[in-house]
C-alpha cells in the first residue's frame, strides 16, 4: 500500500506541476470553476453547470490553440550572488539578448529547478516531525508526510518576471527577486521564456537549459554582546595553516646545531654560509580556541534542527576569530572538526558547512562525545547548541565542565519546557537557584553543576538569545 499511495502522490504532484506552469493564475481559476461545476454536475436538475462546464472548457481549448506557437529563443545569462540567507529576499540579475530578427515582446522568464518529489526510499523512512501525534488513518495515507517532504526540498522561489520589449539584436538586464526558503544548496536547472495567449489563460513556454547553482545560507540571529572566557592555551604544533603538513611553531631565531635536534629544522642557507650546521628555534603557541559543538542526532530535520543550525551559525559569525580559534565540532557521515581563524579559514566557510548540515541517524551521540573530548585540552571554552536534553546529552556538559572547560549550554526545542523530564528549569538553571558564578559559563571551582542550560523554543529564538 505504501509504493501504491506513493506513485498515486507522484503522479498527482507531477500533473499539478505541470498544470502551475502552463496555466496563468486566470487560466487556473477557470480550471478551478470547472472542477467546481463537475462536482454540482452530480445533481441533474441544476443544468446550469453543464453550460458553465461547456464554457470554461471551451475558454481553455481556445486559449490552448493560440499558445501552440512557442515563443522566440533568446539568449540568457544569470548573475547570481555568492550566496543568500534564508529567509532575507535577495535578487540577481539576467542578461536577456534577442538574436532574431523580430522584436520580442510580451515575453516573461520563469525559472525552473530539480524535481522536489522525494524517492520511494526517502518516502519510506523520512517521518513527519511528530507524525505519532497524527489518527491513524493520516498515519497509514502518509499525505501529511508527503506534503512535508515536498515543502524541505523548494528551498528558493522564484516570482516570473516580465521582459521589456527587445528589438532584433537587443539586449536587456532584468532584475530578479528570490525568496529563500531554508538553507542548503540551490541548483537552478533551467530558464522558461513564457508568452501568454490572447486570453490570459494559457502560457506557451520555451524552455532553455542553463545550470548554476547558489548556496543559501542558515538564517542569523542577533547575539548580544558575550564576554567568551578561557585562558590561552598552548596549542600542540601550532596553528596548522591549511598549505602546511607538519608543525607551524613561531619562529624565534638561528642557533647552532645540538645533538638530537630534528633535521628537518635545519637552515640550510645558513649551514653553507658558516661552514656549521644551524637549525631553526621555535616556541609553542598559545592562544585563544573555543569549539562550537552543534548536535546533528535527529531522525528529520525537524523545526528544532533548523534552528539549532541557526542558532550556530549566529554564534560562527559572532565570535571573533582573528586573534583566536573557532572549531566546529558536529558529526555527519563522519566525525567532522573545522577551523576557522588566524589565517586558517575564514567564517563564511564554517557557514557554507552550515548550510549543508544534515541529521545524523546512524551510530549514537557518543561519536559526538567523544569528539569533543579529544580535544578538551586544546579549548579554552565550549558552546554546546544541542537539541535534547536527556542522559547523553546532560553527561557530554558534565564532562566537559569536569575538565576544566567553561561550558554555555543551549537547548533548541519545539515543545514546551513545561513537565519536561530533565529540561533545564529556564534560563537560570532549576527553580529558584541562583544564577552561577562566572555569567553564562557556570562554575568554574567544585564540582561540576549543570543548573546553567538554556532552554531556546522555537518561534522565540530571537528572544532566548537576547537574554544570554
Amino acid at each position: 500500500m505504501r509504493r501504491f499511495w506513493y506513485r498515486n502522490f507522484r503522479a498527482v504532484s507531477g500533473l499539478q506541476y505541470r498544470l502551475g506552469r502552463r496555466l496563468t493564475p486566470a487560466g487556473q481559476l477557470v480550471a478551478a470553476g470547472m472542477v467546481a461545476a463537475v462536482i454540482v454536475g452530480i445533481n441533474m436538475r441544476l443544468t446550469v453547470s453543464y453550460q458553465a462546464l461547456t464554457f470554461f472548457a471551451a475558454l481553455l481549448a481556445v486559449a490552448a490553440a493560440l499558445s501552440l506557437r512557442p515563443p522566440p529563443r533568446l539568449d540568457l545569462r544569470r548573475r547570481l550572488p555568492r550566496f543568500v540567507t534564508a529567509g532575507e529576499p535577495a535578487s540577481y540579475l539576467v542578461t536577456v539578448r534577442n538574436p532574431g530578427t523580430r522584436v520580442a515582446r510580451d515575453l516573461a522568464l520563469v525559472e525552473e529547478f530539480p524535481d522536489p518529489r522525494p524517492s520511494f526510499e526517502e518516502f519510506s523512512i523520512t517521518p513527519e516531525p511528530d507524525e505519532a501525534r497524527r489518527n491513524r488513518f493520516d498515519r497509514a495515507l502518509k499525505y501529511f508526510r508527503w506534503t512535508w517532504l515536498i515543502t524541505q526540498r523548494r528551498r528558493v522561489t522564484v516570482a516570473e518576471q516580465p521582459l521589456p520589449a527587445l528589438a532584433p539584436g537587443g539586449q536587456a538586464e532584468v532584475r530578479l527577486t528570490l525568496t529563500p526558503l531554508r538553507r542548503g544548496r540551490v541548483t537552478f536547472t533551467a530558464t522558461s521564456v513564457a508568452r501568454r495567449d490572447p486570453l490570459g489563460l494559457v502560457r506557451a513556454l520555451r524552455r532553455q537549459r542553463a545550470l548554476d547553482t547558489l548556496l543559501v545560507l542558515p538564517r542569523r540571529y542577533p547575539l548580544p554582546a558575550i564576554a567568551l572566557p578561557g585562558a590561552r592555551r598552548h596549542q600542540p604544533g601550532g596553528v596548522s595553516l591549511a598549505s602546511s603538513v607538519g608543525d607551524s611553531e613561531e619562529f624565534v631565531a638561528l642557533r647552532d646545531y645540538r645533538p638530537g635536534d630534528p633535521l628537518k629544522r635545519i637552515h640550510w642557507r645558513s649551514w653553507a654560509r658558516t661552514g656549521r650546521p644551524v637549525v631553526r628555534e621555535h616556541h609553542d603557541e598559545f592562544f585563544v580556541r573555543h569549539g562550537l559543538v552543534l548536535d546533528t542526532f535527529v531522525d528529520a530535520p525537524t523545526p528544532a534542527f533548523e534552528e539549532a543550525v541557526s542558532v550556530a551559525a549566529s554564534f560562527a559569525c559572532t565570535i571573533g576569530t582573528q586573534e583566536s580559534l573557532l572549531d566546529l565540532l558536529f558529526v555527519g557521515a563522519e566525525a567532522y572538526c573545522v577551523t576557522a581563524g588566524r589565517g586558517v579559514g575564514h567564517v563564511d566557510r564554517l557557514l557554507e558547512i552550515l548550510a549543508a548540515v544534515r541529521p545524523c541517524r546512524e551510530g549514537g551521540f557518543a561519536t559526538l562525545t567523544r569528539l569533543v573530548l579529544q580535544r578538551e585540552s586544546v579549548l579554552s571554552g565550549a558552546i554546546c547548541v544541542l537539541v535534547a536534553w536527556d542522559e547523553a546529552r546532560r553527561d557530554l556538559v558534565a564532562r566537559v565542565r569536569a575538565l576544566g572547560v567553561p561550558t554555555l549550554a543551549l537547548v533548541v526545542t519545539d515543545r514546551d519546557p513545561e513537565g519536561d523530564e530533565g529540561r533545564p528549569e529556564g534560563r537560570h538553571g532549576s527553580a529558584g537557584a541562583p544564577r552561577a558564578a562566572g555569567g553564562v559559563w557556570g562554575a568554574m571551582s567544585g564540582p561540576p553543576i549543570l543548573d546553567n542550560v538554556h532552554h531556546l523554543r522555537v518561534g522565540h529564538i530571537a528572544e532566548g538569545l537576547a537574554a544570554l
